[in-house]
Parts: C-alpha cells; sequence; structure tokens
C-alpha cells in the first residue's frame, strides 16, 4: 500500500508589537501527522531545533507534533520552510543531518525552496523533481546555486563549473555521471585533472604510472566511492568503464559515447584547455569543474586556460556556465567563512 503523504499544518500570528527600529515579531505553529519521523526531524537531543535557533535566532518549542516557532517575521519564516522542508525529504525516504539542515537554511532565503519542498513532485514551473540517483544514495541540492547546476548536467552538452571550494562542484559531476553510467546512457566515466604541482613530469615520483598520478586524483575517488560501492568502482576501472587520468593522457582521442569530467581546470594552459574540449564525440557530456581564483600554474603570470575558455565560448549554443560563489558552499559553515576572509565579501 502506498504510504499516504503527510502534511504539516500551520497558522501564523503576528504579534502586535511593533517598536521603533525593532523588527516585526511573529509566531508559527505547526502540527506534523506523521509521529514516526519526528525523532529524525527533531534530531537527537533536539540537534537540529537547536541549530535552526542558533542560526536564524529564533525560539522553536515542541511538544508531541506540535512545533511553535517565535521570532522576528523573516526568522520565523525561514525556520517554518526549513522544517517543512526536513519534513517532506524524511517522507520521501532520504536521510537528514546537520548538512542538509544547514544546507536548507542557506536556501531558506531562496524563492526556489518552495518548489522544492512543497512534496508535490514537481517545482514551481512545473519541472520534475531536482535529484541524482546513484547506487549508494539520493541527492538533492544543497544550494540555490546546485538547482541550475543539477538541472545544466542533465540537459546540456558542456558544462563549466566555476567557484570556490566546498559548492560541490565535482562532487555533483560525478555523481550525475555515475547516474548515467547506471542507467547506460554513457558508455563510460572518463574522469580527469591537471597535475600541475609536479608540471606534468611525473617521471620523477616512485612507483608505476598509476601510482604516480593517484595523489593527484585521490579527490576524484573519494567522491567515485561516495556513490557507488568500492568494488563496482574498482571493477568497473579494471574493465574501462571508468577511467581516470592525468590530462595529458587525453591528447589524440575523441571521447565518444562517455561522460568526461575536468577537474582543477584552472589548471590548465589554454592550449591544454582546447585539446580536452576538443576531445569531444557523439553522446557524450563534459564538466570542467574549476576555481578562476586558485590558478597553481607554473610560473604565474601563465592564462588560465579555464578563464580563456569561458571568455571564448560564453554564449555558445550546447554549453552552460554555472558560478558559484561563497553562499554556495556547503560543507562546514566554517568554510563559507574562510572563503570570505581570504576572498572578501564581495565574492
Amino acid at each position: 500500500m502506498a504510504r499516504k503523504p503527510a502534511r504539516a499544518y500551520e497558522s501564523a500570528h503576528l504579534r502586535p508589537e511593533d517598536l521603533r527600529g525593532a523588527s516585526r515579531r511573529a509566531r508559527a505553529e505547526l502540527d506534523f501527522d506523521e509521529p514516526g519521523v519526528l525523532g529524525a526531524l527533531f534530531g537527537q537531543f533536539d540537534a537540529n531545533l537547536v541549530q535552526l535557533e542558533n542560526r536564524l535566532g529564533v525560539y522553536i518549542g515542541a511538544r508531541g507534533n506540535h512545533v511553535q516557532i517565535e521570532g522576528t517575521e523573516d526568522a520565523v519564516a525561514r525556520a517554518r520552510d526549513v522544517l517543512r522542508g526536513l519534513h517532506q525529504r524524511l517522507l520521501s525516504g532520504l536521510e537528514i543531518d546537520a548538512g542538509a539542515v544547514e544546507a536548507l537554511i542557506a536556501m531558506s532565503s531562496e524563492p526556489t525552496l518552495e518548489g522544492i519542498v512543497d512534496g508535490t513532485g514537481v517545482d514551481m514551473l512545473g519541472n520534475p523533481p531536482i535529484m541524482i540517483r546513484t547506487r549508494r544514495k539520493t541527492i538533492v541540492p544543497r544550494s540555490a546555486m546546485q538547482i541550475d547546476y543539477m538541472r545544466a548536467l542533465a540537459s546540456h552538452d558542456i558544462i563549466f563549473a566555476l567557484g570556490p571550494a566546498g559548492t560541490g562542484k565535482t562532487y555533483l559531476a560525478v555523481a550525475q555521471a555515475v547516474s548515467q553510467l547506471m542507467t547506460g546512457s554513457v558508455q563510460r566515466l572518463i574522469l580527469s585533472r591537471p597535475a600541475v604541482e609536479a608540471g606534468e613530469r611525473l617521471g620523477f615520483l616512485p612507483g608505476d604510472m598509476k601510482e604516480k598520478v593517484d595523489p593527484y586524483l585521490r579527490p576524484l575517488y573519494d567522491a567515485l566511492y561516495d556513490c557507488m560501492p568500492p568494488e563496482q568502482v574498482e571493477r568497473r576501472i579494471a574493465s574501462g568503464e571508468i577511467e581516470i587520468a592525468p590530462i595529458a593522457f587525453m591528447r589524440g582521442r575523441t571521447l565518444a559515447d562517455a561522460f568526461v569530467i575536468l577537474d582543477e581546470a584552472q589548471n590548465t594552459t589554454p592550449a591544454q584547455m582546447k585539446m580536452f574540449l576538443t576531445r569531444f564525440g557523439q553522446n557524450s557530456r563534459m564538466v570542467v569543474c574549476g576555481d578562476p581564483r586558485q590558478v597553481d600554474i607554473p610560473g604565474g603570470d601563465a592564462m588560465s586556460g579555464l578563464k580563456d575558455a569561458v571568455e571564448r565560448l560564453e554564449g555558445v549554443e550546447g554549453l552552460a556556465t554555472i558560478r558559484f560563489t561563497r553562499a554556495d558552499v556547503v560543507r562546514h559553515p566554517i568554510v563559507g567563512r574562510i572563503v570570505e576572509a581570504y576572498e572578501g565579501p564581495g565574492s
């Protein structure tokens, strides 16, 4: 028997106090008719509610399935929407943790949040639900820009993903690639990045070629293992369905029926980037990820192939450019504050 969708009933009451210079106060009340998920919704020792209180400056009281939120009008509305979003995720079979709570808090100031959490399966424009299904997990957006990115990953031939660390650029690209490999829409998954720290002269490192380049490609392995059981990753690497290699190994190839990801693309030269992009073949998809502010090309004055490509190809049909900022950082909140400290509040 299909599970009856639950609803969160709410009522909001504005308080009469509207003191000069003070924000208008409000109270919202919600009743959840699925008590079986309340433990996960509130968190152990009400940790999720405490996180909401600390981040939004509200007071949350919970008794049974009844929740009351008090604070400024805007903060109460955001806390209400976050609780509704978390509740809907639980009913959809998704787990929630501190990261999911933080992600919805960050998204709660965006108009897109309502369309994600309203439980209808489509957003306000009638688009299908925004998610990526892999063998190990179902991934949903954790920032407003990730919504656009995930849609681009599903619809465009070549995607440039630009922005600071922690925004999900590479992780979501790998997840989409794994999803398409599992469904058979592509036959190969090719992951690449430049090994600029060694100047591409890997012969001085110990071991065979795989052992030489693995340290540079470890972030790609980590994302793969998070989306697919390790034994499947190793089996598909052995069979050639998954290939992980430095960008220098792409020269002279045509990458057809493949999902191709280039990570740390800001460390390519314009010549390398042109070589890589022109490998594009039939029934393929290509994602180029990088942070234009973190160029490590030896010499210091060398032009980044990522910056050059984005400037040349902006507006070309079939290409999408997604620009993340520090506001889209979905790792621990302190990562966003670190990015702001290094790059300034306007980044």
